[in-house]
């Protein structure tokens, strides 16, 4: 689908992660001096994610649970500057004070345990895929909302959902854990994102690429990652880069159905966001 069509066509029906761009008085349009903070950065599309910022003047924050120090470098061959950060699911809470600092969290980590069944790895494709991923949203939008930032544009989370969401990924575990870390984003999108929302949420829709977790992957996460970014500063709310058609169509239609039931049936709590 061309990506102006897709513009149009993604921008006016994925309202629940941001009910209007027009909205804000100011827009990321530009990286430049962004303080940006990747999990899974030591991951193939965390790599590419942090290197392409880099190349747009953000300041990096390489999220990590690996105790390898994260060496990057740019296109002439230099070392990237970043700051890494080791931490683990369920430490969202250490992360707090380095949130204070950031302008877009990108939650990009994950875990493929393949045809795996049992009770432990479904406890860790849950905890890993998508519980973690939640606990980090609310506690960036707790700490946007107890220290406002009139001066800069408004905080962003971009969330990794992938083309699990819909499409069949031949692993169950992690087909069922992205499709609940999907309904989340949908249903707190709600209270967190729009006008009057402390965030701006993008929902990262991502096919198949070449990684640890899938050697088969018929894209490069160099070329996702660019497109990732292109998207974003389009001022898409749902980007999707797949070579699958049917994810250009289908996605949305998902996300507009699930977001009009949880906006149905749902109401937000009379003392908590």
């Amino acid at each position: 689908m061309p990506v102006g069509i897709k513009a149009a066509f993604t921008s006016s029906i994925s309202g629940h992660a941001d009910a209007s761009a027009a909205v804000y008085a100011r827009q990321m349009t530009s990286f430049d001096g962004c303080r940006i903070a990747v999990t899974g950065a030591s991951g193939s599309l965390g790599r590419a994610l942090l290197q392409e910022l880099a190349q747009q003047g953000a300041s990096l924050v390489a999220l990590t649970s690996s105790s390898e120090p994260l060496l990057l470098l740019d296109p002439a061959g230099t070392a990237i500057p970043l700051e890494q950060v080791c931490w683990q699911c369920g430490q969202e809470q250490e992360l707090r004070g380095l949130l204070e600092r950031v302008d877009i969290l990108v939650l990009n980590h994950g875990i493929n345990q393949q045809q795996l069944r049992s009770r432990s790895a479904t406890a860790l494709a849950l905890e890993v895929n998508a519980l973690s991923s939640w606990r980090l949203l609310e506690l960036f939008a707790e700490v946007v909302e107890q220290s406002p930032r009139p001066e800069r544009p408004k905080p962003e989370v971009w969330i990794n959902t992938s083309e699990a969401e819909i499409q069949p990924a031949l692993s169950p575990l992690y087909e069922l854990s992205k499709r609940l870390l999907g309904s989340l984003v949908s249903l707190r999108a709600l209270d967190l994102s729009g006008a009057s929302g402390p965030l701006r949420i993008r929902r990262l829709v991502l096919g198949p690429f070449r990684s640890s977790l899938n050697p088969i992957g018929v894209m490069g996460p160099g070329f996702v990652a660019n497109q990732v970014l292109a998207q974003a500063r389009l001022g898409l709310s749902l980007i999707i880069v797949t070579p699958n058609p049917l994810t250009y169509l289908l996605m949305p239609l998902s996300t507009l159905a699930r977001w009009g039931y949880f906006k149905l049936l749902t109401r937000p709590s009379p003392d908590q966001p």
